[in-house]
């Protein structure tokens, strides 16, 4: 999910929050500071899958979801990498302004970018604030002694994690910084990759999608391609209509500029949800009778074709009327 995603979101789950403080803070690069999350009281903390996210709060009720950079397996600290967003709500703002010493309660952690531990090779193709996932799928890779290559394309001077990546890479790491660059490599990739080669992509949905689209052009079958945005940017707005849920009979009317999840969360139904862009899948929630307009980035074609499951932080119905197995 990304960050997949910068996401003010309201969780449910607290129960199983974790209580870290901060152990280091440095700016990589002009405006991505990267902090270290300790364990209070010392020890290890929860072992993720490479891709995986944690949920910061930063004000009561209100989380963003920040990609994982960090060891893997029982690490004694959580690291992230934050990009300011100076027209954002704040959380990224808030992060930066973090001190060593400052306690933070983050969820522990998820997974919605994985590796597929059984691919031949692995391309990783990573754009701006994108290579935080990445790096995570790269220190595995090398742990485990897998096929990789990595394609990072950053504007000048806003390279993070350059020198990491340079460490743990070698020569099987490529940095563009101007498109015609970043093509010129991307390309030649995708034509030459072996039978089993899996593609994975974070960085702008603009850049995702016409990656993904090269990737289908060259013959990729699209179970071997995997993508998460870092941003968005879709609207869960639209014509008005009104939600029934089934088990109950319960109307929830959603109006024009408020989305499905939040009708729900206002009525008083507790929907698990994290990043409200359509992408982490936490919210997703299934459907009984209706038309649905998928508007998330989630789903497969697939699932979105039976119109059994819906993801409501930006998805809407077509027509006046939807019913929830709720």
């Amino acid at each position: 999910m990304t960050e997949v995603v910068e996401a003010a979101t309201t969780s449910a789950g607290a129960g199983s929050d974790l209580s870290v403080v901060v152990a280091d803070t440095t700016m990589l690069c002009e405006d991505i500071c990267q902090v270290v999350l300790a364990p209070v009281g010392g020890g290890a903390l929860p072992s993720f899958t490479p891709g995986s996210h944690i949920a910061v709060t930063w004000k009561p009720g209100t989380r963003n979801s920040y990609s994982l950079t960090g060891p893997a397996i029982e690490p004694d600290h959580y690291s992230i990498s934050v990009r300011l967003d100076r027209a954002g709500a704040g959380g990224s703002r808030w992060v930066h302004n973090l001190a060593v010493g400052d306690q933070v309660t983050a969820s522990r952690p998820r997974s919605a970018f994985a590796p597929v531990p059984n691919a031949r090779h692995h391309v990783l193709v990573a754009g701006g604030i994108g290579v935080t996932p990445i790096l995570s799928h790269v220190r595995a890779a090398v742990q485990w002694r897998r096929s990789f290559e990595v394609i990072y394309s950053f504007r000048s001077g806003f390279g993070a994690h350059v020198d990491d990546l340079m460490e743990l890479c070698g020569d099987r790491l490529t940095m563009v910084e101007t498109p015609e660059q970043f093509w010129d490599h991307v390309t030649p990739t995708l034509t030459r990759q072996p039978i089993g080669t899996h593609l994975y992509t974070c960085g702008p949905t603009p850049m995702i999608d016409a990656v993904t689209e090269a990737a289908l052009a060259q013959g990729w079958p699209l179970q071997r391609v995997h993508s998460e945005p870092f941003s968005s940017h879709i609207s869960a707005g639209g014509e008005p209509f009104t939600a029934t849920l089934g088990r109950t009979g319960t109307a929830v009317t959603v109006g024009p500029d408020t989305s499905l999840l939040d009708a729900l969360l206002d009525s008083g139904f507790d929907v698990p949800n994290l990043c409200r862009q359509g992408v982490c899948g936490e919210c997703k929630l299934p459907v009984r009778a209706g038309q649905i307009e998928h508007r998330d980035l989630y789903l497969t074609d697939e699932e979105k074709s039976t119109g059994d499951v819906m993801m409501p932080c930006v998805s809407r119905a077509v027509g006046a009327d939807l019913e929830l197995d709720l």
